[in-house]
């Protein structure tokens, strides 16, 4: 069945915030000043806390043309390029090279799965997208209709973000402010990864007590799972000598699932202590914790978060969705909002 784009608005699901009596596992607070999102008719921004910046179009809604789209993708500081790239959907084959025609610009032969721009052509092709009102892709007699409504006030808030407004370099409004302005990157934060300890013999019979020592009547108005807190149903995974993490399963919805996690002493007293704004499958082997949400749209598209464990706590090392869900199966990108290193 052909996947149409004019049919329901995208629309994230994302995990409810966990608010608790117990004292909170510290969890280091991302820095996410230079994380910008914006989204304007087909199109949206995405910029993360490096400030790099991503920009995405899609094909218009109420068309009829199977699901396309571009990124263009720019790093911070001075006359640095924009990188251009596509990606089509279809029930065929991929095909072999795609014809792009834009305006007066015409571009043969562009192959790959999500095919690149030449860098010699994007400048011409940059202009060619804000003078006017659609893109094509073709191959053979196939034909997907790119949408530029909100190209120009999305590539402009991408300047804006980076500094590059009235610059020699800007993609919308450019001037003679010199390129040396233009505002540097932001080094991505290191996190330190600390690795678990193997699981002990006993462990998993700390389960009992630990879940004894919960606040309960919390903890269960976050689920809506069929009895999370079955003894069958939780992990308890060892950290460091003293301390264990408690990982609870917990529905959240139809194509949704998640974890509530508790880090506590591995003796009486065990103050199991919920880890705040962290949710999702535990990795023993790396210390770190996926969460993956689906959000409704044609095609439905992700939106993943990651955590890693550095000796005392849980720190976000990463988060990255879909800005649209227009048809392509899990989305065409993964566009990152907080990156590290």
């Amino acid at each position: 069945m052909r996947i149409r784009s004019d049919v329901h608005r995208a629309w994230r699901f994302m995990a409810c915030a966990l608010a608790f009596a117990a004292p909170l596992v510290p969890v280091q607070a991302a820095d996410n000043k230079g994380a910008v999102s914006f989204q304007h008719k087909d199109w949206a921004l995405q910029c993360d806390n490096t400030r790099t910046c991503r920009a995405v179009g899609y094909q218009p809604e109420s068309g009829d043309s199977e699901p396309v789209s571009i990124l263009l993708t720019r790093d911070a500081g001075p006359d640095t390029p924009v990188l251009v790239g596509f990606q089509v959907s279809t029930e065929k084959t991929t095909p072999a090279s795609l014809h792009l025609k834009v305006g007066k610009l015409s571009l043969p032969g562009l192959k790959g799965d999500a095919p690149q721009v030449a860098a010699g052509d994007v400048p011409r092709l940059l202009q060619e997208l804000l003078k006017n009102e659609e893109a094509t892709l073709a191959a053979g007699k196939d034909r997907w209709v790119l949408s530029l409504a909100g190209a120009s006030a999305v590539l402009l808030k991408m300047d804006e973000a980076q500094g590059r407004v009235g610059t020699p370099g800007a993609l919308v409004r450019r001037g003679t402010r010199p390129e040396a302005s233009v505002l540097p990157p932001v080094p991505a934060p290191v996190v330190k990864a600390v690795s678990p300890l193997p699981t002990r013999k006993g462990d998993a019979t700390l389960a009992k007590p630990l879940i004894a020592a919960l606040d309960r009547a919390s903890a269960e108005g976050q689920c809506n799972g069929d009895d999370p807190f079955n003894l069958a149903n939780v992990q308890v995974y060892r950290l460091t000598e003293r301390k264990l993490l408690l990982s609870v399963p917990c529905g959240m919805g139809a194509y949704n699932f998640t974890s509530l996690l508790w880090m506590a002493n591995d003796r009486p007293p065990y103050k199991p202590e919920p880890v705040q704004d962290v949710d999702g499958e535990f990795d023993p082997a790396t210390g770190s914790v996926h969460s993956a949400m689906k959000g409704r749209g044609i095609g439905d598209c992700w939106w993943v978060r990651q955590w890693q464990f550095d000796g005392q706590g849980f720190v976000l090392t990463s988060e990255s969705g879909d800005s649209m869900c227009r048809g392509f199966a899990g989305g065409a990108w993964q566009l990152p909002s907080y990156v590290t290193r």
